[in-house]
């Protein structure tokens, strides 16, 4: 199983354009600490590529990877399809992006489905560009990520029911946002992606306590930072993400997995976007990573 990481940061991306904090400041002063919108690529055994989270930065993510790049045709692409975890805007944006495509294979649940296109449309606005072609994602069990190929198999895991601020009167589901469980049965590997986590079922512990790597939500360092900062009212708990630290906090629940374990969709906020930072030595002391743009995971 091969994983490219594509983006690391959270909604805004780092820097966002109209935020001057220090995190912001930072990636400005020093490119290096750049991030783009958090979104994964998975490879299948075909050599086709899913992207994970279609973000504002897609385009750039596609460009940034040769192994995303079209040819050799002149539209022939290894790009084969979406996989999404939710209806953010900061995840869902870049499907308009991909208008050239000939066709384009979505992937998600059934909320997200209908978010997508009776609230934001985009059957309606892509329809004269290229045809959208809906796959549902299994809540439980799970399928091959490519129908034409053997080897990988997907599946979702509820994580949240919390909806987009767009869809905000639509109706409950504890499948609006999912964790993507990847396996692949050649050898044995399994990779569990969340880059929002709102809460820790059962299910989600027990797909996390089996598998080799997981990639979760690391929005925020601990509960009282999006008031400390000023940019909410709310709790990072309230705003639908558990902290990195604290009582709620998961790291001290990923410390005692197996996995290898990585903090993704950062905000620009979250301490962890200064390499220098004194929190990467907790972290390191408990076997966490900080995933970076760039990365490549191999299982």
């Amino acid at each position: 199983m091969l994983l490219l990481v594509l983006g690391t940061a959270a909604g805004g991306g780092i820097p966002q354009w109209n935020c001057a904090c220090s995190g912001c400041s930072g990636a400005r002063t020093h490119p290096g600490r750049r991030r783009r919108h958090a979104s994964l690529a998975v490879r299948t055994d075909d050599g086709r590529w899913y992207i994970v989270n279609a973000t504002p930065d897609i385009g750039d993510q596609i460009e940034s990877r040769p192994e995303l790049h079209p040819g050799p045709g002149p539209r022939r692409t290894p790009v084969a399809g979406l996989v999404l975890t939710d209806a953010e805007l900061d995840h869902t944006l870049g499907i308009a992006r991909l208008r050239e495509a000939d066709g384009l294979q979505v992937i998600t649940t059934a909320p997200v489905r209908q978010a997508l296109l009776d609230r934001l449309h985009l059957g309606d606005v892509l329809a004269p560009y290229t045809s959208l072609t809906w796959r549902q994602l299994p809540p439980r069990g799970a399928e091959p990520l490519d129908r034409d190929a053997s080897g990988l198999r997907i599946s979702g895991i509820p994580v949240s029911g919390k909806r987009p601020r767009y869809a905000a009167d639509a109706p409950d589901d504890d499948a609006w946002v999912v964790a993507l469980r990847l396996y692949d049965p050649a050898s044995g590997a399994t990779a569990l992606y969340a880059p929002a986590l709102a809460a820790w079922p059962d299910r989600f512990q027990e797909a996390a306590a089996e598998a080799h790597c997981v990639i979760v939500d690391g929005t925020f360092w601990d509960d009282e930072e999006p008031r400390r900062a000023g940019i909410s009212e709310r709790t990072a708990t309230g705003m639908g993400h558990l902290p990195i630290e604290g009582p709620e906090g998961t790291a001290e629940r990923l410390a005692r997995l197996s996995a290898r374990c990585l903090y993704t969709h950062l905000n620009n906020t979250n301490p962890l976007v200064d390499p220098a930072a004194h929190q990467h030595k907790r972290l390191a002391r408990l076997g966490l990573e900080v995933a970076y743009d760039g990365m490549v995971i191999d299982l």
